[in-house]
This record gives C-alpha cells, structure tokens and sequence, in this order.
C-alpha cells in the first residue's frame, strides 16, 4: 500500500535524548512502513545511531514514544525490541567466529532434545534461514572459513530466523566489493518481497538511490524531513544534511607539486608483502599526497602496511631519504616519524573506553617511555589544543571517544598521529564510514597539511576523493602497482577505467 494510506509498521513520535547538557535528539518523528527500505541519513552526530539505539532497546527516550503497528511499545534491551519483532545487524559483525554457521544462527536460542542442544535440528534450522535468503552454505561450516559478505549474510539470516518485521542494516556495506554489495542488495529486495521492513543506514549516495524507496534526514539532532528517494535531486539531500549548499564537496584545486620538489621522503624498490603486493615502486616526495585507487583485493592496505612496519616485506627495500631501512613495527617507523592510520579505527585506532584526552596523548606517552611521565597539566593542554585545532566536537576531552561520532573519532586519531610531528603519515580510508560533512573537513585538513610540507599516502575506495586530495595517484590492481599519473590528468571515470583494467603480464608502468 502507498504509504499515505497503510499505518507505519514503526513509528517514533517526538523522541528526544539527553546527555548531561547535550540534546541528542529533539522531537524527532521516523515512520517505517512494511515492505520499504527506509535510508537514515545525516552527517555524524546529527542524531542517526541515537535514534537507532532507541528502536532498538538500547537506549531509552526521555521522551516521546515508539509504536509498532499502531501499539505504543517500550523497548527497555535489545531482547525487548528482539520479541516485538526489530532486529539489527551491525558494520561490526556481532558473531562468533569460532562457532559454525548454524550455531550461530540459533546462538542463544538453540533447539534441545532431552535437556542436550539438538545440532541436527539446529543445521535444519540455519539451512531454512538461508535457503529464504537464497543464500547457500554449509551450516556445519566455522563462520571464519567464510568471507565478509557471507557472514554478513549470516548475520542476516539470523536476524530473520525469528518474527522479524523490522531489520536495521547499519553500514552493510562499508567492507564489500561491488559484486558482494550487489548480492546484499539482492537478499534486501527479496526480505522487502516479504513485507519485512528495512532501516538502511550507508554513507554512500549511489546505494542508497539504488535500493531505498524513502529517506530520512537528521541534522544536529532535529528533523530535516521525509523524502521519497526518486524525487530528491542528490545534490539536494546533501545540503539538507549539511545545512549548506554542498560546494563544500567540491574539489580542493588542481592540486600539483612544484617540478623542483627534491629528492624523496620514503621510497619503496620491488616491495612484495602479504599474498598480494608484489614488486612496487614508489617515491613520495615532501609535501606530497599520492592517493592510492583500486578495488578491494588490490593490494592497497598490504602497500600501507608494508611501508610503516606493520608488516614486514617479504622482499624488497624501503628507503628513507635515501637510506634503506628495515622496520620490524610501527614503532620504529615512528621513530623515524612515519605514522600509519588503519582502515579499521575501531580495533587498531582509537581507544573507545578511554577518553579524548588519554587517546590524544597515548603515542607521544609511549614514545616518551614509562620513565618520562607527561604531566596532567602537558596532556591537557596538548589534548585541548589539538581539540581546537581540528574542530573536534563535542570539546570535552574528557569525554569517552566512544561517545563521539564516527567523523569526530577519525579527528582524535588524526590528533593522536599528528601529535608525534611526523614526516609521512599514510592514511587508509581515513574518511569510511563517516559523513559528508566530516569527510569534507579531513580532505581540508589533508590539503593544510601538505601545504605545510607534510607528505601523505592516501588511500580510499572513493575514487573522487583520491582524485580531490591528491598530486599523484597511484592505481593498483591484483596487487600490482600498475599506473602513477598526476591527480589532473584525470577524470573519475578516467580513473575507474584504469582501476578496472585487466592486468596485462609484466605490466609495471610506473609514471
């Protein structure tokens, strides 16, 4: 039914939620209709991951109410919105690698026979949830045997082998290759088939106009509004989400290096690393930015990694102003101020139980050593500086890093690297998972720095992002660094075209 006419499936009424001071959200409605995929959107902090905390029983409303169908309900614990029918599947996979795919799906609910868990029924069991996913694997398989998007899938099937009638899908598909992503959009459409209703929050634009019917938009903590997808130009979602027309988005400029930029900061000779990376070379001068493109699988985090000790190159060298160097961990490429940003902030990033101050100071106080204590006053004031430096927000450095926003998190981290004074700092996919808002303020933050004669790796999935930050690009497909051309040289769609290249045999056009 049209969604003027059937009554929402879930609907929150003026829900508003307070910490301390902080409004993080104010009277804020959301309808969920059966049978619709239903985007949240917003830039970090705007109120997204509240909301859903509130649908989902892990959080309660100071005030306001959640209705499903048309019944006023509250959700006091997950297992609460569990048995009124919302179930979540988190960017984090919540499930237990160790464990085989069936006894994940009934982990917690397991048939039993005679007082003993039955593992026959339970593979029936996890067989059925997969098979209405159209999904086939071994239940009797160890969920770590399995890619990521499988076991997303499992997650899935999880999710739906209970009576489930909403489904919150938080960032799907922020680890998954374009085919993956294609499947998880396949297994939507046929859970929509079913009436099932699905919150659909993702950072990315092009998916979210592929498989929602409607989106909701947050900003600061109110709401924007409710819009049908095909009736809301790109261009306008995003300035409802930022507040402001979006030419923030465009390009930082033709970004080139000066032909007389001198000799490298950190070179790279035929480095082979990890079953992927094999034979790159590469010079990053002062100053520079080299964004580095490819798909997943390419071989771009081996690169990152192989470069700032995190692990060790099976062959070739990497040089440091001209000296070859052989770093065992990331300390000692620290020590010749080399600082490496993973891709996964949340397990090798920040610290989330610690506060922005202790995660701001903690690599300058283990550069120091244990005998060399920086005092409370020094942490503080390095912790508020870098604070104001980078507009990180809220501006309470003791505040846990796990309460601030995804964007805001990448900031504490940036403030922990740049804390050292490095020379090179590689980043990879520092702006994933955040919002348009905050991925524009770190390519601002890159370009500043650059100009003041730092050097950057840069790596992302986002091929325009590459192209609006960097001098060069390096392009890498099946773990070859193929391609390096400057950044104005080419076009999206130019560059898509040199990441999607079949690989030639012995191809190693290096620029």
């Amino acid at each position: 039914m049209p969604a003027a006419v059937a009554p929402p499936l879930l609907e929150v009424r003026g829900a508003s939620v307070r910490f301390g001071v902080e409004s993080a959200l104010s009277g804020v409605d959301f309808r969920l209709q059966a049978g619709e995929v239903h985007s949240l959107m917003g830039e970090n902090g705007a109120g997204k991951s509240t909301l859903i905390k509130a649908i989902t029983g892990a959080l309660r409303l100071d005030s306001g109410e959640i209705l499903v169908e048309g019944t006023p309900v509250r959700l006091s614990s997950p297992a609460e919105a569990q048995a009124a029918g919302i179930s979540t599947v988190y960017q984090e996979i919540d499930l237990l690698p160790n464990l085989t795919v069936a006894e994940n799906i009934s982990l917690g609910r397991e048939p039993r026979k005679w007082g003993m868990i039955d593992h026959a029924e339970m593979r029936r069991r996890a067989t059925s949830a997969l098979a209405s996913l159209g999904v086939e694997v071994d239940p009797a398989s160890i969920l770590s045997s399995h890619p990521l998007a499988i076991q997303q899938l499992v997650a899935i099937a999880r999710a739906v082998s209970v009576d489930v009638k909403v489904l919150v899908l938080d960032e799907p598909t922020s680890s998954l290759d374009a085919d993956e992503v294609a499947e998880l959009f396949r297994v939507i459409r046929e859970l929509k088939e079913t009436g099932i209703a699905v919150v659909f929050v993702s950072h990315f634009l092009d998916q979210v106009y592929e498989i929602c019917d409607r989106v909701t938009v947050l900003r600061g903590g109110f709401l924007v509004g409710e819009y049908a997808t095909q009736e809301l130009l790109r261009i306008d979602l995003v300035e409802k989400m930022l507040g402001a027309a979006a030419g923030v988005l465009a390009p930082l400029g033709q970004r080139t290096v000066d032909e007389s930029e001198g000799p490298a900061v950190v070179s790279a000779r035929g480095l082979t690393a990890g079953p992927r990376l094999r034979d790159a070379d590469l010079d990053l001068a002062e100053g520079e930015v080299i964004g580095v493109a490819g798909l997943l699988g390419s071989g771009r985090s081996e690169l990152a990694r192989a470069l700032t000790g995190v692990d060790r190159p099976g062959s070739g060298e990497v040089f440091v102003d001209g000296d070859p160097v052989r770093f065992g961990s990331p300390r000692e490429a620290m020590s010749r101020r080399i600082a490496y940003s993973s891709e996964n902030r949340r397990t090798e990033g920040v610290i989330g139980d610690l506060s922005v101050l202790d995660n701001i100071s903690l690599a300058l106080q283990a550069q120091r050593g244990v005998l060399r204590r920086m005092s409370t006053a020094r942490r503080r004031e390095l912790a508020t500086s870098w604070v104001e430096a980078l507009h990180i927000r809220p501006a309470d450095i003791d505040r846990p890093v796990s309460t601030l926003s995804g964007g805001n998190q990448q900031k504490v981290l940036l403030a922990r690297l740049l804390a050292l004074s490095p020379r090179v700092i590689v980043l990879d996919e520092p702006t994933r998972g955040i919002d348009v808002g905050a991925k524009a303020e770190i390519q601002r933050l890159v370009g500043e720095l650059s100009d003041n004669g730092l050097s950057i790796i840069y790596i992302s999935a986002e091929l325009d992002e590459v192209l609006r930050v960097a001098h060069l690009v390096a392009v890498m497909r099946d773990g070859v660094l193929a391609q390096i051309v400057p950044a104005v040289d080419l076009t999206p769609d130019a560059l898509l075209a040199l990441v999607a290249k079949p690989e030639s045999p012995g191809e190693a056009a290096h620029g």
